[in-house]
């Protein structure tokens, strides 16, 4: 064995020499596989199989580090405690912000005031965001005081927002009811509260004060020297002399309020007033002639009479400082007369010259004061809604109960009980739709369509009334002006679509030949065209007729059949709103199709006529009726079988 010569050497710099008998440089492999996982080990040999020192722990041991905690040492922590929960009925029981407000009222029939002013207190209470207004009490003032607005969340606005504290602020406005605070202070405690929450209050504002109120705590009385005008020379210089004047009461502002003509008249012979009205025919007003009594017009009091109630004040020289005279009525002014405001437009001609030569005023105008009627708005129709006809819907926009629209009557009466029937097809995708024929039937009275289909036996498809009585509106047309389908539409090979299905016309009877015949100018030149050939092809000679055990029908005799089972369709929907007139309150509808159901044992619909009159006359049927009798002729089958299923419908809804 050859042993390493440098072995031995201490691991210094200059001193590590490889060794030169080392023959193997592999690496050992780290990448294996446990339980199916790839897995990378820590290598324990190195290049060549030298075993690598180094300071290792076993995964036992790294897994008892792990698992190591302080609290097994220590104990476990102790969490804080957790935030004490107080709900906001208990955080803010009690606390209430307050706000000082006022607001305004008018007082239209007083001559005293003209509005008031109210002073309230707004309490917010924070414990459920709810508001309550209230006024102070002031005794003997007349006015209901106090709760103004119970507690109660107050809507701020149309969308359903609620007023909150932070909304609240001094110098501010609040609608509430359609009532409008101006909110001027506050409390300490709302103050503190508001700026707590970094709320910027405005500057405070001064209570606004009553003008009546104000008014009244002025000294009481005042003397006015008695005055030494000679009334006796005014009495006889003045007699018989009367100014009037024209004027108007506006009220049209409050509630049912409206503007009214009144006639004043002022007479020189003792400064008196009088107030008439002027009454218009059949303005439902009592003839009451006057609205005020003549008597002198106060325009200003004394202190003292302000305050004094009005039921036993007397008026006299004492009590007034000002009267009403000639110069306070000027055409064009406004003046305030018992808490009504008149404004005076016109004059009478003793008065323009009365003014002229007085005052000198030679110019008074004539103010136009009638209301000048506003343009009368463009009746515009909303847009259809796509039910029913839009004539029966535009009824709705004209007046408040709806009326029929006029119908043109000459056209009913020229046109009565005249139908054009053509014979169709409807064209569909589906292969069971080809062989089903329909007959158009248009009314040239009231332009409407009906479309009856003949029922085919064994064919699967329920035959009968397709589409009653309507106007059909033309594919192409607008929603707004719709255009309904005309005699001129309908010809050989015209496609007509109703409602979402689409018809081709096959053939037409006679009738309609000589309709358009003598009617040539309404149709096209193609629809002539397919009635002449129409005509040409059955003039011609008939083909000699091939054996075969089954012929279709002709056309014209399946538009005859459709003919006779569309009246019969009629007469049985007529009969049926008959029956269901004269014998509503009858007791034989109970029942009545169960009873023939039990008995018809091959659900065929069909009953003999001997076991049909039995069950009538069990169930209390009046067949001796007239109308009754027609029915069951309408039911009644050429085997001599009845119908019960029609019989049955007729006494339903």
């Amino acid at each position: 064995m050859v042993t390493n010569p440098v072995h031995g050497l201490p691991f210094l710099p200059g001193s590590s020499f490889p060794d030169c008998t080392k023959t193997s440089f592999h690496r050992s492999q780290t990448l294996g596989y446990r339980n199916g996982y790839a897995v990378i080990d820590r290598p324990t040999f190195g290049i060549g199989g030298d075993r690598l020192h180094y300071n290792q722990l076993s995964p036992a041991e790294l897994d008892e580090l792990s698992n190591k905690a302080p609290f097994l040492t220590y104990g476990p922590p102790k969490p804080p405690p957790p935030a004490q929960f107080i709900p906001a009925h208990v955080a803010f029981d009690k606390k209430v912000l307050k706000f000082s407000a006022y607001f305004q009222e008018e007082v239209p029939s007083s001559t005293e005031e003209y509005y008031r002013i109210r002073q309230v207190n707004i309490y917010y209470f924070l414990e459920d965001d709810s508001m309550s207004v209230i006024e102070p009490v002031v005794e003997n003032s007349g006015i209901p005081q106090g709760k103004l607005i119970k507690r109660q969340r107050l809507a701020k606005n149309d969308v359903g927002d609620h007023y909150h504290w932070k909304d609240l602020n001094r110098g501010i406005d609040l609608t509430i009811y359609g009532k409008t605070f101006r909110v001027v202070d506050c409390d300490r405690f709302t103050q503190e509260f508001l700026e707590s929450q970094g709320i910027e209050l405005n500057p405070p504002e001064k209570m606004a004060l009553d003008p009546y109120t104000e008014l009244r705590k002025e000294p009481i009385r005042k003397y006015v020297t008695p005055s030494d005008f000679d009334q006796l020379k005014q009495f006889l210089t003045f007699d018989k002399q009367v100014l009037r004047f024209y004027t108007i009461w506006d009220d049209t502002d409050s509630l049912f309020g409206e503007c009214r003509h009144y006639i004043i008249h002022y007479y020189l012979m003792d400064d008196t007033v009088e107030i008439r009205e002027v009454h218009e025919r059949n303005n439902g007003r009592d003839p009451f002639p006057l609205l005020m009594n003549r008597q002198r017009m106060p325009k200003v009091l004394v202190d003292n009479a302000e305050d004094f109630p009005q039921c036993v004040l007397e008026i006299s020289d004492q009590e007034v400082l000002e009267w009403y005279t000639a110069k306070d009525f000027i055409v064009g002014k406004s003046l305030t007369i018992l808490g009504r405001t008149f404004f005076i437009y016109d004059c009478d001609p003793f008065t323009r010259q009365y003014y002229k030569e007085k005052f000198g005023m030679s110019d008074l105008p004539c103010i136009d004061v009638s209301k000048r009627e506003p343009p009368p708005v463009k009746q515009e129709l909303p847009p259809y809604n796509g039910y029913g006809l839009i004539e029966d819907s535009a009824q709705n926009c004209f007046a408040l109960v709806p009326k029929a629209p006029r119908k043109d009557i000459i056209k009913m009466l020229t046109n009565d009980n005249k139908v054009l029937r053509y014979l169709a097809s409807l064209e569909s995708p589906i292969p069971e739709d080809k062989d089903r024929r329909f007959v158009f039937s248009y009314f040239l009275a009231s332009d409407m369509i009906s479309i009856f289909e003949p029922p085919v036996r064994n064919s699967g498809i329920i035959g009968g009334k397709f589409l009653g009585r309507t106007k059909v509106i033309k594919s192409f047309s607008p929603v707004d002006n719709p255009i309904y389908y005309g005699p001129s539409d309908f010809y050989i090979g015209a496609v007509v679509e109703v409602f979402g299905h689409r018809f081709v016309i096959l053939d037409a009877d006679e009738y309609v030949l000589k309709y358009m015949e003598s009617n040539a100018s309404q149709y096209s030149p193609e629809a002539l065209a397919s009635i002449e050939k129409l005509v040409q092809k059955q003039n011609a000679p008939a083909p000699e007729p091939k054996p075969e055990p089954e012929q279709k029908p002709e056309n014209k005799q399946a538009m005859e059949e459709a003919k006779s089972e569309e009246a019969k369709a009629q007469d049985m929907q007529t009969l049926s709103e008959a029956i269901q007139l004269h014998l509503k309150d009858h007791s034989c509808k109970n029942n009545l199709r169960e009873s023939f159901q039990i008995h018809d044992k091959e659900h065929s619909g069909y009953v003999d006529k001997e076991l049909f009159f039995k069950i009538c006359d069990t169930l209390n049927v009046p067949v001796d009726n007239t109308l009754i009798k027609e029915l069951i002729k309408l039911c009644t089958h050429r085997e001599g079988r009845i119908n019960y299923q029609n019989f049955v419908r007729a006494f339903s809804n």
